[in-house]
């Protein structure tokens, strides 16, 4: 993965007026790798927002997860991709534009990259996916935009743009 833009989030007058520092991209990398939760954000096919809580992992660039391709949130996103994942802290916000959509089977290797890191984190929760319980699909994968952080809003306010 090439190393994202940095730069700060234009906000309006008296709101942040001189930030002092910037949130590494390897602290983003750190949160989004050892999270348990993430709220996923998609849309109705009439333009309401959708939002549900996920668990997921952060496998080489993109946050991977799972679920029937009948749930509202993987019907939504068939129909229009764009979609914002964030974490639970509002304090030590971590908020996500990107695209979401079917991952297709995922080669052996991704598979099991994906399945260890699963095991990691949710096998203390009665979650441990084995490398192939997405050869029949089921495994969706939200690719990052654009991030938008801070650990300390007034000081550190930082925005990540990725990929173009």
């Amino acid at each position: 993965m090439t190393t994202p833009k940095i730069s700060r989030p234009k906000f309006p007058a008296g709101y942040v007026e001189n930030p002092t520092k910037t949130v590494a991209w390897e602290a983003v990398e750190q949160r989004l790798s050892e999270a348990k939760n993430y709220w996923l954000c998609s849309v109705y096919p009439d333009g309401r927002p959708h939002v549900i809580p996920r668990w997921a992992v952060y496998v080489d660039g993109k946050i991977y997860y799972d679920g029937s391709p009948e749930t509202r949130h993987a019907r939504n996103i068939a129909q229009n991709p764009q979609a914002a994942l964030h974490l639970e802290s509002g304090d030590q916000a971590l908020i996500i534009e990107g695209t979401a959509g079917e991952a297709g089977k995922p080669s052996p290797e991704l598979a099991n990259k994906i399945a260890a890191a699963y095991r990691a984190k949710y096998t203390q929760f009665g979650y441990s996916p084995e490398p192939d319980q997405w050869n029949e699909g089921g495994l969706f994968v939200f690719t990052p935009r654009k991030v938008l952080t801070w650990t300390s809003f007034m000081d550190d306010p930082t925005r990540f743009t990725l990929g173009k």
